[in-house]
């Protein structure tokens, strides 16, 4: 049996304390954070997330210092925006007292500031108009060869799936196979079907980047597959359901460069711009015109950020993936937080910055996900990660909220700036 992965250095605790003294200027810290699986639970249905409304004002309170990095989408009735008015509904208006949650979304190319003001720099009209065509498609494909796989699945059972399992997201439309698998699993165990019903997605998937590439727009998309393993030449492969777990979840289609190791970049360099009057990577630099290589976005930042203007930088997400390889001693590892916690801890090497990686325990919710609860970083990490993990939440979602409203009232608030996207 490989030796276990080594510990986080800090408790939450620890962390907290490590982050006190930055309650001097803003400038001096950007905590950059994944929201489902980190501050609320994962479901199976998207729709049925919530969030809590302390979550929400404690984040205003860290204004100039928080931003959010998802694959979701801060617009739309899917969209969590809709969570936040729900969560504040007949108390505040978020639009107007700034309590939208600021950041990047769309795994990096919607930009909101915390009045809900998007920018989706560098999105044509032909791509947007191919992304808004594909959920009927999906859907319909979907409906075709579903109860082909599974007989059972019929009449109203099978439009209720459908719409569990089409996220008609407007910029990264996707399949969520979580409903399907549980509807599996309902007959018990049977991690054959479950392997076929992803081996059948992603076949429709691909066929649908081959359309668009038929249609003009053969260098705008990818597929973006969770959780995923990388290969050799750093692409997402799925993980297989097996004895390990159900494995890859979600597939989603999304725009080229939308990448949140590209959207760190972009949130650094908006955070200087905000602090400090500059753009250090150019105004007009966004995740689809960054590098799509992580060693490229090391060496843009390290070359173009001012050492003074960097800030120290908290990760905090929820999923990265790692399991055996093919050979012996070999890691096969993933996982979608994986690229902007990595590059983000490289930055701190690179600008002897301590920042800090941070992991949350989302195996507590609705969707099947390793835990770490026990100790154990199976599934997760391995003893030869180059990840570093400097502080685990085990608690999951519940417990990084508490930590979240105690380091929001040892920061205190700092005045945002209304003409800033980041703001």
């Amino acid at each position: 049996m490989a030796p276990a992965p080594a510990p986080a250095a800090l408790s939450p605790a620890d962390l907290l304390a490590d982050l006190r003294h930055h309650r001097g200027h803003p400038s001096d810290l950007l905590l950059v954070q994944d929201l489902d699986g980190v501050c609320m639970e994962l479901v199976r249905d998207p729709l049925q997330r919530r969030m809590d409304p302390r979550y929400v004002h404690h984040a205003r309170r860290l204004d100039g210092r928080f931003a959010v990095l998802t694959n979701g989408e801060h617009a739309g009735y899917r969209g969590v925006n809709r969570l936040v008015d729900q969560a504040l509904a007949g108390q505040a208006d978020p639009a107007r007292e700034g309590l939208y949650l600021p950041g990047l979304a769309a795994g990096g190319v919607q930009l909101q500031n915390r009045y809900g003001a998007v920018a989706t720099p560098g999105v044509s009209e032909a791509e947007r108009a191919f992304l808004l065509s594909l959920p009927a498609r999906m859907a319909a494909e979907l409906g075709t060869w579903l109860p082909r796989l599974l007989p059972g699945l019929r009449g109203p059972e099978l439009a209720r799936q459908l719409r569990l399992a089409v996220l008609d997201n407007p910029l990264s439309p996707t399949v969520n196979l979580n409903g399907l698998f549980a509807w599996i699993a309902a007959g018990g165990p049977d991690h054959g079907l479950a392997r076929a019903l992803q081996e059948q997605l992603l076949e429709q998937m691909q066929g649908l980047l081959e359309e668009a590439a038929q249609a003009g727009l053969a260098d705008s998309f990818y597929l973006h597959i969770a959780p995923s393993l990388l290969d050799g030449d750093g692409q997402e492969q799925p993980v297989w359901a097996g004895a390990g777990g159900l494995g890859t979840t979600d597939v989603q289609f999304m725009l080229r460069g939308a990448i949140k190791e590209a959207g760190l970049l972009v949130l650094i360099n908006e955070h200087i711009a905000r602090h400090h009057g500059q753009h250090p990577l150019g105004a007009d630099f966004q995740v689809r015109n960054a590098p799509r290589q992580l060693s490229a976005l090391l060496e843009l930042a390290s070359s173009r950020i001012p050492a003074a203007l960097m800030p120290r930088l908290v990760g905090v997400a929820d999923t990265i993936t790692s399991r055996p390889g093919p050979t012996p001693g070999s890691w096969q590892r993933g996982g979608s937080d994986r690229g902007f916690l990595t590059l983000l801890q490289q930055l701190g090497q690179a600008f002897d910055r301590p920042n800090r990686v941070v992991l949350v325990d989302s195996s507590g919710g609705e969707v099947c996900r390793p835990s770490f609860a026990d100790g154990s970083l199976a599934g997760l990490s391995d003893p030869h990660d180059p990840l570093r993990l400097d502080a685990l939440f085990p608690g999951g979602p519940r417990q990084y909220r508490a930590f979240f409203a105690e380091l929001g009232g040892e920061l205190g608030k700092q005045p945002g700036r209304r003409h800033s996207l980041s703001a």
